[in-house]
């Protein structure tokens, strides 16, 4: 993988760990879940670190018809096991409008999720915040994080249902490994480091 493709996957746990002190890392109590089929690779990755299952959505068209360029999406079916009373992860690249994010978190909240977080590379909120203040008050989901790897609004930042996951450090020190010649692989591959700050959040709850 090159250097082009950041990993935010150290931060978005850390983040996550930080902030919620009561979470239960086993398969009984949490689920990775990929809200598409392009997804997946993400998700299975953080589930093997955690060691916790996968569940996925898949979008399911109309290939009659074509709206906008593209065929419409009739519904996200869910593949994977029960969901019921576990704190689910979506994981996913970027937010746009959020109109497939909200629908999957509403139907893990349907399904019987504990809680339900969103961990997003980009989050672009194209549409606005509106409809995330309304599905939040709703209850459909906790938290979504994204990173500052693109502007971030004032009044995103303000919202309590968002948590900003701050990559400084870890660009300054992806710039420095590569200026001074030496290995990027333990920035672009954090799956060590993720798995230590597992086993010291586990001991320590």
């Amino acid at each position: 993988m090159g250097m082009e493709n950041v990993s935010p996957a150290l931060q978005f746990t850390q983040a996550l760990l930080t902030q919620y002190e009561d979470l239960q890392l086993d398969s009984d109590h949490m689920m990775f879940i990929a809200p598409d089929e392009g997804a997946t690779e993400r998700a299975v990755f953080f589930a093997s670190l955690f060691g916790v299952n996968i569940g996925m959505f898949y979008k399911r068209r109309d290939y009659t018809r074509i709206v906008d360029g593209s065929n419409p999406v009739i519904a996200h079916d869910f593949c994977g096991g029960d969901v019921a009373g576990k704190d689910v992860i979506v994981v996913d690249d970027m937010i746009s409008s959020g109109g497939s994010m909200l629908d999957t978190a509403h139907q893990l909240k349907d399904m019987g999720a504990r809680r339900v977080f969103v961990f997003s590379t980009f989050g672009l909120f194209t549409s606005g915040l509106e409809k995330f203040d309304r599905a939040y008050e709703a209850g459909w989901f906790d938290q979504v994080f994204t990173t500052n790897l693109i502007y971030q609004k004032p009044e995103l930042k303000e919202r309590s249902w968002y948590s900003s996951v701050n990559m400084d450090r870890y660009i300054a020190e992806l710039i420095d490994t590569v200026n001074k010649g030496n290995t990027p692989h333990d920035l672009i591959k954090p799956g060590g480091k993720i798995h230590n700050m597992i086993h010291l959040y586990k001991a320590k709850n």
